[in-house]
């Protein structure tokens, strides 16, 4: 079979909620990912590695749950070390072997190692997360290492980590800044966060600036004789949610205020690109993965003057009717909007229930390209191949699921129950706040086939399964792994 090229969008924050395809109430026009949804397959029961971005990231990357390394709760900010090894074949390493040209365009976030000013000697392990003079003895003017083209991508046009709210502001072309970023500021009409941008930076023209990239690295694949991988990561629709950040042409075209604008703004980037892949002739010849980091915030997010955030939803479920919202351990936190388009594969207008993680689209491209996987690859995921091509096995994708929370509250589903170990609350900064895990502390257990949204919780009914979910997770730390053996690289 011929090899498609591969779009796979990425997009920061997009709630299960937040499609028409996926909720016909939603007040945001999403004509575009609803087509693809119509040409393609609709995941209903798809899950993020982890319920905030860094940690999905690591896992939609590299097919590895991201606890199992040295980020064990929280994101990074713009300067921390790489999180992924040069020594780890990730997706696009995969892909890369199989005879792709791969680009990553948009958000990193995973990490860079930057180089510190000639007459300064200070360590990155544990760079602060906004700190004036930190920022100021960086070498901008350096090539950047560990970044996208140290790992698998040939080239990489974007940011070092969140467009709008993660310094250093500026774009970042394979290894080095267009310009240095050398203007400091500390005004929440740019961010909620301050830090070093480039003189003239605006946050609301970082995605139309990633999409112009992504239609030129498009039309120059145009006739080529080797395939693409197009990993297209948005910063939309990721706070700050002010008309600021949306661009003026994408401001009222929602009706769920300036966060429902910007869930507009990603659909209208999938738009340009099939208008694109359709005018170089590409389209029939691509396949398109859309899909969101975690789940969404409940809205516009407003400090009060009582100090406390507020929330603006405009009648609109960001996360459908699922509990709770990005960062939660419940599964609004973590259960995705997930649409595959696979001419030729896929039956248009389909739907399938089974469970998969994002992290599964790493082990999936594996068998569908006969790339054998050894156990120090893709630890964690598993093929659902089968599911796309509407086969029927004898057992489903995988029988269990690990999520894991911002403060690192963890979770395990196996069959029909979810156990979330070690908290009674959401595991998460948003409102509900939640702590973290606290050793001996009771948890929670619903039947996530009876009780989807999570309002019964049974953990002192049953402990008997709390006691065998704590144990199967255990069991799946220490192994370093939850696929079978697969034999090693030795």
């Amino acid at each position: 079979m011929k090899k498609l090229n591969i779009v796979y969008i990425l997009a920061d924050d997009l709630g299960y909620g937040d499609l028409k395809c996926y909720n016909n109430s939603s007040k945001i026009p999403t004509s575009n990912i609803d087509q693809i949804a119509k040409e393609g397959m609709r995941f209903t029961d798809a899950h993020s590695p982890s319920s905030v971005c860094t940690p999905s990231r690591y896992g939609i990357l590299t097919g590895r749950y991201c606890w199992r390394t040295r980020l064990k709760k929280g994101v990074f900010q713009g300067y921390n070390l790489p999180l992924i090894k040069i020594s780890r074949l990730t997706l696009a390493g995969l892909l890369k072997k199989v005879g792709y040209d791969t680009a990553c365009i948009g958000k990193w976030h995973l990490g860079l190692k930057y180089k510190a000013k000639p007459k300064y000697n200070f360590d990155f392990t544990n760079p602060p997360g906004f700190d004036k003079e930190f920022e100021e003895k960086n070498d901008f003017s350096q090539p950047v290492e560990g970044g996208p083209t140290d790992l698998g991508f040939d080239r990489f046009f974007g940011t070092a980590a969140c467009s709008t709210c993660n310094a250093p502001y500026g774009f970042i072309k394979n290894k080095e800044f267009i310009k240095i970023p050398s203007f400091y500021h500390n005004n929440p009409v740019y961010t909620s966060r301050p830090g070093l941008m480039v003189p003239g930076w605006e946050h609301k023209k970082a995605d139309t600036t990633f999409c112009k990239q992504a239609v030129k690295y498009i039309k120059e694949r145009q006739n080529k004789t080797r395939p693409f991988f197009l990993y297209l990561a948005t910063s939309a629709p990721h706070e700050p949610c002010t008309e600021d950040v949306v661009p003026e042409f994408a401001r009222g075209k929602s009706e769920a205020g300036p966060r429902g604008d910007l869930v507009w703004l990603v659909d209208w980037i999938v738009g340009e690109i099939v208008k694109t892949l359709k005018n170089t002739g590409q389209y029939d010849n691509t396949m398109f993965v859309i899909t969101s980091d975690n789940g969404a915030l409940p809205g516009d997010r407003i400090l009060g003057e009582d100090g406390e955030d507020h929330y603006f939803t405009y009648g609109h479920k960001s996360c459908g009717n699922w509990r709770g919202y990005k960062a939660h351990i419940w599964e609004g936190g973590h259960r995705e909007p997930f649409i595959i388009r696979f001419p030729g594969i896929v039956k248009p207008n389909s739907v399938s229930n089974a469970l998969v993680g994002l992290h599964d689209f790493y082990a999936t491209c594996a068998e569908l390209f006969n790339f054998e996987l050894t156990n120090d690859i893709a630890e964690d995921s598993f093929s659902f191949l089968y599911v796309l091509t509407g086969k029927k096995p004898q057992q489903p994708v995988r029988n269990h699921i690990v999520h894991h929370s911002q403060k690192g509250v963890f979770s395990i589903r196996k069959g029909e129950w979810k156990l979330i170990l070690e908290t009674l609350g959401s595991g998460g900064w948003p409102p509900p706040k939640g702590e973290g895990p606290k050793p001996g502390s009771p948890g929670q257990l619903y039947n996530i086939k009876r009780d989807p949204y999570e309002k019964n919780n049974l953990f002192n009914k049953y402990p008997n399964i709390v006691k065998e979910l704590t144990q199967f997770l255990e069991k799946l730390k220490e192994r370093g792994e939850s696929t079978p053996l697969r034999g090693n690289n030795n």
